[in-house]
């Protein structure tokens, strides 16, 4: 499929089956990750990627996440779609695995492109992943825990700063494009 078509495509998968992901296919996207464009070339994004116990075990910062992001949920979802946000931060959807993304920073450069270079990383991956019949979910919700994912990984102490966090599976289910919306380009000089 063109690359165009994979854009519009690609959702977020919050439930996924049970089937397991083989190591080289995940190998292969986190390698697309890899290709992606980096301020100063400096390639600053990590992956830690789980599954197994691994995965099952993070499900209870998941599910304390939750706690946070549940009142602006609230109000601004339909109560069915909820409901299954709610089950997804307690499950993740059933994901087989889940990768965290994080920036390693250099002083030489800017925090924000730093960081910037991680997020194109990340779509790097996501495209690759349905490219590959793949779901996936970029979450900003470890975030509401970093300090206890970061200790749950082993990165306290280091320079390591969390950026997302990424389930990764067969999908289970079909969900519809959302709307985009209208008026986020300005032109200048165009005639």
């Amino acid at each position: 499929m063109d690359i165009y078509e994979l854009m519009r495509k690609r959702r977020s998968i919050r439930k996924y089956k049970s089937e397991p992901v083989p190591r080289a296919l995940l190998e292969r996207i986190l390698e697309a990750a890899s290709w992606a464009p980096s301020g100063k070339n400096m390639q600053n994004w990590r992956f830690f990627v789980l599954q197994g116990h691994y995965r099952d075990d993070y499900l209870q910062y998941s599910q304390k996440s939750w706690d946070t992001i549940r009142p602006i949920l609230e109000k601004r979802l339909k109560p069915s779609l909820y409901q299954f946000t709610e089950r997804f931060f307690y499950t993740l959807g059933d994901a087989p695995v889940v990768i965290f993304a994080y920036n390693q920073p250099d002083p030489e450069e800017n925090p924000q492109t730093s960081m910037g270079s991680v997020y194109m990383a990340v779509q790097n991956l996501l495209l690759a992943a349905e490219a590959e019949g793949l779901g996936t979910c970029a979450m900003g919700s470890p975030l509401e825990v970093k300090e206890e994912v970061d200790r749950f990984l082993g990165v306290t102490g280091t320079d390591l700063e969390l950026i997302c966090g990424i389930t990764v599976g067969y999908p289970d289910h079909s969900p519809p494009a959302a709307p985009r919306q209208e008026g986020r380009i300005t032109w200048l000089g165009f005639d």
